[in-house]
């Protein structure tokens, strides 16, 4: 029976999980789910490599995983077993067969994140779980100019929720778009934005960090031109509010 290191792509609703990331003081996160599940499918101790911790609440249409097993089983079974024993709100798209020293996160070029707000009177009610809700119409040309100062390699102190973070804060931020859609739900119309982060990593919070921000540049509390200075500050008590976790979905890993 051969050692094989299998690498998945998962889908989640991180609704009820108290994140992705194992920890002492609970079992219900998405590791612990897997890592559970696997061992025991196996019958060996097992070990799951996320491409990056996700927030309890935050979700992930395309977070991708690693590990090593000793199975006579190739991908497509693995996949298939996999979505057979765990919990519903977690789904395996994608299963193959990685080289050897394939690791997750280690090989992550990049990470696309989007964040849904909706605004308006109407208030979502099937996506409620994924998406936060804001009365008050927002300036998003004030957002979009503010974002421009994220774009590029910096050091984002200002956005990082572990403000004992003892190595570098420097990252690169390739793009950031703020679209607006509409959403028809039989007789209803949603005003929807889709604020989409790709960069090579991101701080804890980071995201959810820039989002209160810009929230408030587009409810006219803060200038777009406070971005810049809010970078240059390195300072966390510069930015603004953590948004809400369950607006945050990883979409997507490169390697």
């Amino acid at each position: 029976m051969s050692s094989k290191n299998i690498c998945v792509t998962l889908q989640y609703d991180g609704s009820r999980y108290d994140g992705w990331q194992k920890q002492g003081n609970t079992d219900n996160t998405i590791q612990g789910k897997l890592e559970e599940m696997l061992s025991k499918l196996f019958s060996q101790e097992i070990t799951v490599n996320g491409s990056g911790r996700t927030d309890a609440g935050v979700h992930a249409v395309g977070q991708v995983a690693n590990f090593t097993v000793n199975t006579p089983y190739g991908p497509g079974k693995i996949l298939e077993l996999m979505n057979q024993y765990l919990p519903k709100d977690i789904a395996v798209t994608d299963a193959k067969i990685a080289d050897a020293r394939f690791h997750a996160r280690l090989n992550a070029r990049s990470k696309t994140y989007v964040y849904r707000i909706c605004t308006g009177y109407l208030r979502p009610v099937f996506d409620r779980r994924q998406i936060l809700y804001l009365p008050e119409t927002l300036d998003v040309a004030a957002m979009r100019k503010a974002a421009e100062s994220l774009v590029g390699e910096h050091d984002f102190t200002s956005f990082c929720g572990n403000k004992h973070m003892k190595k570098s804060c420097v990252r690169t931020i390739f793009s950031v778009d703020i679209e607006e859609k509409t959403t028809t739900l039989g007789d209803a119309e949603y005003e929807e934005l889709l604020l989409t982060f790709t960069g090579d990593g991101f701080l804890q919070n980071m995201v959810r960090i820039l989002v209160g921000t810009l929230i408030e540049i587009g409810e006219g509390k803060r200038a777009s031109e406070e971005m810049a200075k809010i970078l240059a500050a390195k300072n966390r008590e510069s930015a603004g509010p953590i948004a809400p976790a369950h607006g945050l979905t990883l979409w997507k890993v490169e390697y």
